[in-house]
Formats: structure tokens, sequence, C-alpha cells
């Protein structure tokens, strides 16, 4: 046989591999499976309504293409809104503990006869911002993360892989990208890493630059602070609680409806393929070890996210401070960066202000709210933020109303990936090319976003704050 010949066979072979439709592969599967377990139904007894028929049962319902993904949304609500009750008294306690401390550090630095740059510095800018930071973040992460690792423990994470397998294989993309995704919901710089289980390099391209559209555990206390404020009410009533979990649930699912359409279109435009397949194994079930889960957890994801979080804030803090305190001719430098940001921001229906704000926050997330806050006050320093009320003062005084929240909600799940993140993405992918692909994306996504709410808002009559 000729070469000629034999590449025309070859090229053949792929177009046939290709041209097989995605159906067929599952009634293959499907009657293997179902091959073995006749054989095996021949030579095992079962006990029963055993453990056995009590996973099958359930797995009816969880895997369901009518109760699953209801189920999935309605675990999703009741762990924000679990963490959302439990978040806010903590929070308080821990705000008024280290605002007294600052008072005594305060004394110490007067009385030690230190000039007011380096208190300003010191106190006033790195120390309140990693109170802040601590006592916002600590309690939420408390709860959330260890409600999450339950369920991953239990067993339900691949139940929610393989539901949104279909989808993701219609958006051109691998199954396994639904486990890449739940592992950003903790850290997408894990996530990217995460991708190294999908063996196609297209797909692999596919569910990097599409992780950020999880939101990590640094952008989750932004958006259920902001959420508790403005759609909850200050999380006063039970009602208000409610809505404020179902607003952070809508967010999130929000960003996986993006991951599916932006995969979709990149599976389509630069990174065209067939979808490979894949057969995942359902895993049993599995009473969780409590303990171990909460240990794990708190050690693991917790203090982790809380020590990357203080180790980026105390610097930045200071940065801020700075830039708010140092004049340039007639105003701080901070205003001066922030009017230029104002057109921009106004026409998205954010502000100069919030843009400033999540450009300082590249190093990490979970420093943005406090940046934010800093940047807002003319003496460019924290009030002592003792709870969501002293927190939604400052932001209504500043002329905030709910489509403001939402839209800062909205650009925080929709904006460039963290600087952590990037770097991953230029060493797992070895070319700059893809983390500027994967900042653009979003970026374009959010504002996009943010410029629709406010346009929807004027013409509800709606008045958003600019």
């Amino acid at each position: 046989m000729s070469g000629r010949t034999t590449n025309k066979v070859f090229e053949a072979a792929r177009h046939l591999a290709g041209d097989i439709d995605v159906s067929y592969r599952d009634r293959m599967v499907t009657a293997i499976y179902a091959r073995a377990e006749a054989i095996a139904s021949r030579v095992v007894k079962k006990n029963a309504f055993g453990r056995f028929e009590l996973e099958q049962q359930l797995d009816a319902i969880v895997t369901s293409r009518v109760w699953g993904y209801p189920l999935m949304l309605a675990l999703l609500a009741f762990v924000f809104w679990l963490t959302l009750k439990g978040a806010n008294y903590p929070s308080t306690i821990l705000a008024n503990l280290f605002f007294a401390f600052q008072d005594t550090l305060s004394a110490l630095f007067h009385r030690l006869g230190a000039p007011d740059w380096l208190h300003g510095i010191v106190v006033l800018g790195m120390y309140r911002t990693l109170a802040w930071v601590v006592s916002v973040m600590l309690p939420p992460m408390a709860i959330f993360f260890p409600l999450f690792t339950l369920l991953e423990d239990l067993g339900y994470l691949p139940r929610i892989a393989f539901n949104l397998d279909n989808f993701f294989k219609k958006a051109g993309a691998h199954g396994k990208q639904a486990l890449t995704m739940c592992m950003g919901f903790g850290c997408n710089a894990a996530g990217v890493v995460g991708c190294r289980i999908i063996d196609s390099p297209r797909e692999r391209l596919l569910a990097i630059l599409t992780n950020n559209f999880s939101p990590c555990n640094g952008r989750f206390p932004t958006l259920i602070t902001l959420a508790g404020i403005f759609m909850g009410g200050f999380l006063t009533t039970g009602s208000g609680t409610i809505l404020a979990a179902l607003t952070v649930t809508g967010i999130v699912g929000l960003g996986i409806i993006l991951m599916f359409f932006t995969s979709w279109l990149l599976s389509r435009t630069i990174l065209k393929g067939v979808p490979s397949f894949f057969v995942m194994e359902l895993p049993p079930y599995r009473p969780p070890q409590v303990f171990r889960v909460i240990v794990r957890s708190i050690l693991d994801r917790t203090i982790y996210v809380l020590a990357r979080a203080a180790l980026v804030a105390a610097p930045a803090g200071a940065l801020t401070w700075v830039l708010a305190n140092v004049r340039l001719g007639d105003g701080a430098i901070i205003n001066h960066l922030a009017a230029f940001l104002q057109p921009l921001g106004k026409t998205v229906g954010l502000d100069g202000y919030i843009l400033l704000a999540f450009i300082l926050g590249l190093p990490a997330n979970e420093i943005v709210l406090p940046i934010l806050l800093m940047s807002y006050l003319a003496t460019g320093m924290l009030t002592e933020v003792d709870g969501l009320a002293a927190l939604g003062e400052i932001l209504v005084g500043r002329g905030w109303t709910w489509i403001t929240a939402l839209n800062v909600m909205l650009f925080s799940l929709l904006h460039w990936p963290c600087g952590t993140t990037l770097l991953t993405i230029y060493k797992e992918t070895k070319s700059w090319k893809w983390p500027l692909l994967a900042a653009v994306i979003p970026t374009v996504l959010g504002l996009t976003t943010c410029f629709l709410v406010k346009f929807m808002a004027g013409l509800l009559g709606i008045v958003p704050a600019g």
C-alpha cells in the first residue's frame, strides 16, 4: 500500500471516528454494563433492601434528569443559607475584638513617639486591613468549606459531574471538566492544575480558559457580604437570609451557564475539534467522617486561604494607605487613578474606585472589598466595620444601590483571574497567550454584563449609582 493511500485510509478513519454519534457510544457503554450486570446477577446474591439497592434508589433521584438539577441547586442554596445565617454574629465578635486591640496598638505607637506616617502604614493600613479580612472572611469560610467538604466526602460531587457531563459534551468540552469546575470553587489555580486529568490538549485548554467562571473561595466572601447587605436586608429577617442565599446561588449558576457558553464558543472558533467522551463509574455513598472532614477543611482550606489572604492583605493595605494619603497636585494619588477610571466605571454601572479596587486586588480576590473601603474614605483607612450594618452605611453613603451591589457581584464573578491563577495557567500551557486570553474573555463578558444590567435598570426606571 502506498504512502498516499495509507494517509487516505488514516484520514477516513479519523473522520469515521469523529462522526460516530455520541448516543451510539452511550448505548454501547450501556450495553456493556448491562451484560456485565446480567453475568454478575447469576452468581451474586443480594439481600432485599440492602445497601446496594438503597444506593441505586438514591442515584435514581440524584442523577435523574427531572430531580437531579433542582436537587443540586437546592443543596447549593441550602449551603449558602447556612453560611449566611451562621457567619454574621461571629464576624461582629471578631471585628470588635480586632478593632479593640487596634486602640492598644495605636496607644503603643504614640507612646513610643512613632511618626504619623509609620502609624498610618502599619496600624491604619496593614493591621486594619488584615483585621477586616480576618473578621469578615473567617466565619463564612469556616462554615462553607466544611459543608462543601462533607458533600465531597459523602460522594455527591461525582454525581454532580455525572449530571453535567451531557452539558459539557454539548458545549464541545470534556465531561471531566465538571470535576475541575468543582475544584475551581475552592481555588481556580487548583482547578487549572486539575485540568491535567483531561487527556485531550484541546479540551484541557477549554477547561483551563473557562475555570475562572467558577467563583473561588476568595470571591465568595464578597458575594456573600454584598448579598447579605443589599439583597438580604442585613440578614435581620429569615426571608432576607433566604433571598441573599438565592442571590448567591443565582450568581454561581450564571457562572456555570457562561462556562458552557464560552466552551461552546471556543470549541467552534479557535479550539475546534471533536469532543471526546469518558465513562465515569460512580463511587459508592459513604457516611462522611465528620470530625476528619472538619479538621481537613479548616486546616487545608480555611486556614490556607486565610493565610494567603493575610499575606497579601497586609502589603496591599499599606500600599492603599500610601496611595490614599500621598497627595499629587490637588488630590491624593488614589483619587487621580479613580478619576481616570470613572468614565468606564459609570458606563457599566460601577465607579472608578470599584474598578481600581479590582485592579489593585489582582494578587488575591480576597482583598478587593477592603481595598475599596480604604479607597472610599477620605483618610485612606478603614473605619471600624463591626458588622454588615456599618459596612452597608459606608457603601450607601457612597451612592450604592442594590443595582450597584449586583454589578459588583457580577464583575467579581466575571473579571480577570487572580495573579496566582494567571501564573498557573502560564506554567500549564508554557505560553503567555493563554493567560492573556483567560483574562480577556471573562473581563469582556463582565463589562458587557454590567452594562446590560445598568441599561435594563435604566429602562425600568431604576437609577444605579455611577
